[in-house]
């Protein structure tokens, strides 16, 4: 195991991006979360915990299954 302080500098501008994008999206989907009154599959404190706890996954999870589904 590479214990060397230095590596993660060089994924530094590689992690960056991703993290503003994970939660620029865990934020985008909170909101519409709690703008929304009906949900199709499930409640609304599941569709929380799944945002949160399933980083990339749960806010586009949440956005195509109940935001953008006909």
């Amino acid at each position: 195991m590479n214990t060397d302080p230095t590596v993660l500098l060089d994924y530094l501008p590689l992690l960056i991006p991703l993290i503003i994008v994970q939660f620029g999206l865990i934020l985008f989907a909170l909101y519409k979360v709690s703008r929304k009154q009906q949900f199709n599959r499930l409640n609304k404190s599941a569709w929380v915990l799944i945002i949160l706890f399933a980083n990339m996954i749960g806010p586009i999870a949440y956005l195509m299954s109940e935001e953008y589904s006909s």
